[in-house]
C-alpha cells in the first residue's frame, strides 16, 4: 500500500475538528452567558420594581402616615417611621411628599423640605407610578403611589382626594451589587459548561483521530480520489472484505465478473449467491491463484490479507476472467491429444510400412496388398463414420483425436447418432468444451478398469442438441451423482478430482445456450453424462429420467436446467 507523506503545515482533520469544536463550544458558553447575565439583570430589576411597589404602597397604607398629616409638622413623624421602614425592608430611600412635592421624609436630612425630583406621572391622580431616574442618591428604581384622603385597604378611595405621595426607590447600585452576586454563580456554571465542551470536544476528536489515522483532509482527498481512480481503472476485479466478511469496496470489474447488485458495499459475502467455495476461500483461509466458476465466467481468484498498523483489518481479493483462456486451453488439450495420437500412429506406420517392406521383399506381394487394405479400410472406416455423425469439421477433428488416444490407450470409443451439419447453436468451440471434457473424464472413468468402453451418441436438429457420452467405468453413487455438478459448479481445480472445472465448463456452457445437463447410468454400467443444447420443440424424456438408454426404475440423475 502506498505512503501519502502529509504536505508541510496541514493539520490532520481530528485536530482542525477540535480546534472549531473549541470555538464553538467557546462561543456558545460565551453567549449563554451573555444571555444568562443579561435576563438575571432584567430579572432583578423587575424584582426592585415590584418590591418598591410593594414597600411604597405599605407606606402608604400606614396610619402613621395619616397621623403625621394630621399635625403641623409631618416631618417629625414621618423621618423616623420612614427611616426604619427603609431600614427593615433594605430599600434605598423612602419619601413622603406633600402634593406640591415638599419632602417630610429623606434619607439625608439636608433634603427635607425641598422639592422631589422625578417624575410624578399619574400617582397625583390616584396611580402606581414606577420609573428608572437619576435622583439625588443616584440612579435608582422609583415606584411612587397616592396616599389618599381618607382610610381605605386598597389603592382607591372611590373618589376620596389624594392628600399625599410616598416614593420608594432601590438604586442601581445595589441592583449591580445583586447581579455580581448572581454573576459570580453563572460564571461557574458557564466554566463547568465549558469544561465539559473541552473534554466531549477532546474525545471526539481523539476517536475521529483513531478512524483517519491522523491524516489530513486534503490527504485524505488524495487518498480517495488516486484509489478510486486506481480501483476501477484496473482490468482485474477487487473486493475489499472486512473481518466479518462483508464488502467494504469493490470496483467496477468485480461487479461484472461476479454479477454484483448496486448495493453490494455493506452486504454480506453469504448474501450475494456467489459460490460457497469463492466465499469461502475470501473470508476463510488466504490463496493465491485458485480457479472457480461462477455463471459465465471462469475466474482465477487470489485472496491476500490486509493490514494496518501490524493489525489485520479484512482481505483483498483479486479476480482475473480466464474464460477465453480456459475455452483456448482446452481447445490446444484437444490439438495436443491429436498431436501425441498422431505421433503413435506415425510410429505405428512405420512399423506397418517395414512390415509391408518386408513381405514385398520376400516375394509376399499378396499378402503385402491384402495387409495395406485391411489397413487403409479400418482407418477409412473410422474416418467415414465421425465425419459422417458429425457435420462440424471441429468437432470431427476433435472425435478422431479421442478415437486415437483412447485407441491408444487399450480403450474403445464408439460414436453413434448423427450432428447435422446445419447446427446453430453456439460455437463449435462450445461443442469443443462439452465433448472434449466429457470424453476425457469418461476415458479416466474407464482407465483403470478390466471392461473398456465408451460410447458417444450424437442428435439435434438445426436449433437442438442431445451428446450423450456413457462409459463402462464405476459410475456414480445417488449422492455423487446428486453433487456431482455441484462440486464442479463451486470447487477448485483438483487434478485428482473428475468433477472439476471440466464439468463445470460443460454446465456453464449448457446453461448459457439454453439447455442443462443430467447425470445418470449408462447401459454400459458406468456413469452417463446427457448435455442438452439449445431448445428443444419437445422434451426428449421425463425429468425423472436420466437418459434415453436407461430405464427409469435403474437410472439416478442429476439435473442443472437454464
Amino acid at each position: 500500500m502506498p505512503v501519502l507523506t502529509r504536505p508541510r503545515h496541514e493539520q490532520s482533520v481530528a485536530r482542525q475538528v477540535l480546534v472549531l469544536q473549541l470555538i464553538v463550544v467557546l462561543v456558545l458558553v460565551v453567549t449563554a452567558l451573555g444571555l444568562a447575565t443579561y435576563d438575571a439583570r432584567n430579572d432583578i430589576r423587575a424584582s426592585a420594581r415590584g418590591e418598591a411597589v410593594s414597600v411604597a404602597r405599605a407606606v402608604a397604607r400606614s396610619p402613621v402616615v395619616r397621623e403625621a398629616m394630621a399635625t403641623s409638622e409631618p416631618t417629625a413623624l414621618l423621618q423616623p417611621y420612614a427611616e426604619a421602614v427603609r431600614v427593615d425592608t433594605g430599600v434605598d430611600f423612602i419619601v413622603v411628599m406633600d402634593r406640591d412635592r415638599t419632602r417630610w421624609s429623606h434619607p439625608s436630612p439636608e433634603q427635607l423640605g425641598k422639592a422631589f425630583i422625578g417624575n410624578l406621572g399619574g400617582a397625583p391622580d390616584g396611580d402606581v407610578f414606577t420609573e428608572e431616574y437619576v435622583g439625588t442618591l443616584g440612579p435608582s428604581i422609583r415606584a411612587i403611589v397616592p396616599v389618599f384622603g381618607q382610610s381605605s385597604a386598597s389603592d382607591t378611595s372611590n373618589g376620596a382626594p389624594v392628600v399625599a405621595l410616598v416614593a420608594v426607590g432601590i438604586t442601581l447600585t445595589q441592583l449591580d451589587d445583586l447581579l455580581v452576586d448572581e454573576f459570580a454563580d453563572i460564571v461557574v456554571a458557564a466554566l463547568a459548561v465549558l469544561i465539559v465542551g473541552i473534554v466531549g470536544a477532546w474525545l471526539i476528536a481523539q476517536r475521529l483521530r483513531r478512524q483517519t489515522h491522523g491524516m489530513g483532509e486534503r490527504e485524505i482527498t488524495r487518498m480517495y480520489e488516486y484509489y478510486s481512480a486506481v480501483l476501477h481503472a484496473v482490468r482485474e476485479g477487487l473486493l475489499l472484505i472486512d473481518l466479518d466478511g462483508r464488502v467494504q469496496l469493490v470496483n467496477d470489474e468485480a461487479r461484472r465478473l461476479l454479477n454484483l447488485p448496486g448495493d453490494v458495499v455493506g452486504r454480506s459475502l453469504d448474501d450475494l449467491g456467489l459460490p460457497p467455495a469463492l466465499v469461502e476461500a475470501a473470508s476463510g483461509e488466504r490463496g493465491a491463484d485458485e480457479v472457480y466458476v461462477t455463471g459465465d465466467h471462469v475466474l482465477v481468484a487470489s485472496s491476500s490479507a490486509a493490514f494496518w498498523d501490524g493489525k489485520e483489518v479484512g482481505a483483498v481479493v483479486t479476480l482475473r476472467d480466464h474464460t477465453e483462456l480456459q475455452a483456448v486451453t482446452g481447445e490446444l488439450d484437444v490439438v495436443r491429444g491429436l498431436t501425441e495420437s498422431l505421433r503413435a500412429q506415425t510410429h505405428e506406420a512405420a512399423n506397418r510400412l517395414h512390415t509391408v517392406v518386408s513381405l514385398i521383399e520376400i516375394g509376399r506381394t499378396e499378402e503385402a496388398i491384402d495387409f495395406v487394405t485391411d489397413e487403409l479400410k479400418v482407418a477409412q472406416m473410422l474416418t467415414d463414420r465421425v465425419v459422417g455423425a458429425v457435420g462440424n469439421p471441429v468437432v470431427a477433428a476433435l472425435l478422431l483425436g479421442k478415437s486415437a488416444e483412447a485407441a491408444e490407450r487399450g480403450i474403445s470409443l464408439t460414436v453413434t447418432g448423427e450432428l447435422p451439419a446445419s447446427f446453430a447453436v453456439g460455437s463449435p468451440r462450445d461443442l469443443v468444451t462439452v465433448l472434449g471434457n466429457l470424453v476425457d473424464n469418461a476415458i479416466d472413468a474407464v482407465a483403470g478398469t478390466a471392461d473398456r468402453r465408451i460410447v458417444v451418441h450424437l442428435e439435434g436438429s438445426p436449433g437442438h442438441a442431445r451428446l450423450v457420452v456413457g462409459d463402462s467405468g464405476p459410475g456414480l453413487t445417488p449422492e455423487e451423482a446428486a453433487h456431482a455438478l455441484e462440486r464442479g459448479w463451486t470447487s477448485k481445480v483438483d487434478a485428482g478430482d473428475a468433477h472439476g472445472v471440466g464439468l463445470a465448463l460443460v454446465s456453464q456452457v449448457a446453461r448459457r445456450l439454453g439447455g442443462g445437463v443430467r447425470i445418470g447410468r449408462s447401459e454400459l454400467g458406468g456413469a452417463e453424462m446427457v448435455v442438452v443444447l439449445g431448445r428443444a420443440p419437445e422434451p426428449a424424456s421425463t425429468p425423472a429420467s436420466t437418459s434415453t438408454s436407461t430405464s427409469p426404475s435403474t437410472s439416478t440423475s442429476a439435473e442443472v436446467q437454464a
